[in-house]
This record gives structure tokens, C-alpha cells and sequence, in this order.
């Protein structure tokens, strides 16, 4: 006997054997599937004039608010549907080879122009690249000139230092694309993250030498941020005195908002479970 027999005495004898949690038929005509995002429509050519040599080319950008945000790793790298942005964000001349961030790739005094002129231009041989959007190899180039370029015009720290974090950035986009292919060996990969280690590294000590000589904003980050970020390489790297220093200043900052102590309090969590990890292993290897 069902749970809804009886009905007949109410007139609806049909209705008592049916399922109460039967899914809904679908209608015969379903909505279309929504088409696949594909990079090449998150991209645009751009024109810029170069402010070493003058001269116009073109350069791929990303498109802004096209594409959908996925999540944000620690330290602070977002990851969208669809395209790797980070793959995008350098300018490069063709003529003379003058690379840079987006955000840095004007305002070059004539001095560093001149500098870039001799020790860049006089010998770089730009590849030439055809394709409909960056492949992470032509993306490496770019950031590796555009950490030349920094180097050669006497950048700021902090400039050297965002090249550094983003080219890691890339190479972990890079190993992770190649995991989800499936075609790449293992010591392609391992070679890839033990590059991002180093350029993360490099990163660190650049921040860390900004943090002591620049203002804020810096790269577009407040005070706060830049902490943030410097408490998760510090962990990172085992640094866990100097993590715990900024994790600290952060959490009695009234000027952190209320999802970045958030975010901190979880870093905190994570160093010590670390220290707590360790001391165990410390504990094991002596008996």
C-alpha cells in the first residue's frame, strides 16, 4: 500500500501509484547548449607606440570583463575560464625589443630610453609570431625581455619584483596546462615548477626590498596586500618568523577589510600546521 493510496475517495484513484519524487520530464526541446569559450574571442589586437623607438605596433590584449574568474590562488594569481591573462600582460616591440608590463610600458625617461637603445636594441633578435594567441613559450620570451628591459633602464624593486611573481605566475599556468593535456612528461613539468620556485624566490626579495624604500600603491596593491603577499612567499619558503610578523600586523590593521584577516587567519592556520608538522618530523628522527 502506497503512501497516497486512498485517494480514491477523494476522485483521483489514477494518481495513487505514481512517484512523488519522479524528476520532472525535460521538454523535448532543450535550450542550446552554451557555446565553448575559446581564448582567441577573449583577445584583442592593440596599437601602441613604442616609447624607445616611436614606432606603432600591435600587441594581443585581454579583453576586460569578458572573461569569468574562477578562484584566486595564495598568492594572489587569478585564474579565469577560458584563458590564462597572465600570458598577456607585456607589451613588446617588434622593432626595437623594448618590453614591459602594461602598466610600466610608458614613462621611460630619455635616459632609460637610451639605455634600452645600446644594450637591448643594438643586439635582441625578436622571433617573429603568427599565431591567433600567445602560446606560453612566445609568453616566456616576452616576460624574460621585459625583465631585461627592467634591469638594463635601473627599474624600481617593486617593478622587477611583479615581473618575477607574474613570470611564476606563468610557468605554474604553463605546468598546469600541460598536466590537464596529459601530453608532457614529468620532467618537463618538475623543470617548469622548479623555475617558478626561482623567479618566486627572486620575487620575494624584490618585494621585500620595495616594501623597505618604496610608497604606496605599489604595482596597483595597497600596504596591506602587498603584506598579505610577502607572508604567504615567507611561508612558502619556510620563513615562518617573518610570515608570522605580517600575518600579525595584518590581523591588527584596521585597514584590512573584513575578507583579507580572513584569507590571513587561514594563512595562520596553514604556518602552523607547518611548525607543528615539522616538530613532529624533528620528534621522529630523533628516536
Amino acid at each position: 500500500m502506497g503512501i497516497l493510496s486512498g485517494l480514491g475517495n477523494l476522485g483521483l484513484g489514477g494518481l495513487e501509484g505514481m512517484d512523488i519524487f519522479e524528476e520532472e520530464k525535460k521538454p523535448e526541446q532543450q535550450a542550446a547548449e552554451a557555446p565553448k569559450i575559446e581564448e582567441k574571442d577573449l583577445i584583442y589586437d592593440k596599437t601602441f607606440t613604442c616609447p624607445v623607438c616611436d614606432k606603432e605596433f600591435s600587441s594581443k590584449i585581454m579583453k576586460s570583463g569578458k572573461a569569468k574568474l574562477l578562484g584566486t590562488d595564495s598568492d594572489l594569481r587569478a585564474k579565469y575560464e577560458g584563458i590564462d591573462p597572465v600570458k598577456y600582460d607585456v607589451e613588446l616591440c617588434p622593432h626595437c625589443g623594448y618590453a614591459a608590463l602594461g602598466r610600466y610600458f610608458t614613462g621611460l625617461t630619455s635616459t632609460q630610453a637610451k639605455m634600452i637603445r645600446e644594450k637591448v636594441s643594438a643586439k635582441v633578435q625578436i622571433h617573429s609570431y603568427e599565431g591567433e594567441t600567445y602560446s606560453y613559450e612566445h609568453a616566456m620570451e616576452r616576460y624574460k625581455l621585459a625583465l631585461v628591459c627592467a634591469v638594463v633602464k635601473h627599474a624600481r624593486a617593486s617593478e622587477k619584483a611583479y615581473i618575477c611573481l607574474k613570470s611564476a605566475w606563468l610557468l605554474r599556468g604553463w605546468a598546469e596546462s600541460l598536466k590537464e593535456s596529459g601530453e608532457a612528461e614529468e620532467k618537463t613539468i618538475a623543470a617548469l615548477e622548479q623555475q617558478e620556485n626561482e623567479y618566486l624566490q627572486n620575487a620575494y626579495k624584490g618585494f621585500v626590498e620595495a616594501r623597505q624604500s618604496e610608497s604606496f600603491p605599489m604595482c596597483g596593491m595597497d600596504e596591506i596586500t602587498v603584506d598579505y603577499l610577502l607572508a604567504v612567499l615567507a611561508t612558502r619558503f619556510k620563513k615562518f618568523d617573518i610570515a608570522s610578523r605580517m600575518v600579525a600586523s595584518i590581523l591588527a590593521s584596521p585597514s584590512a577589510n573584513a575578507r583579507m584577516k580572513e584569507k590571513t587567519r587561514e594563512l595562520k592556520e596553514e604556518i602552523l600546521q607547518q611548525l607543528t608538522n615539522m616538530q613532529m618530523f624533528k620528534k621522529s628522527m630523533r628516536h
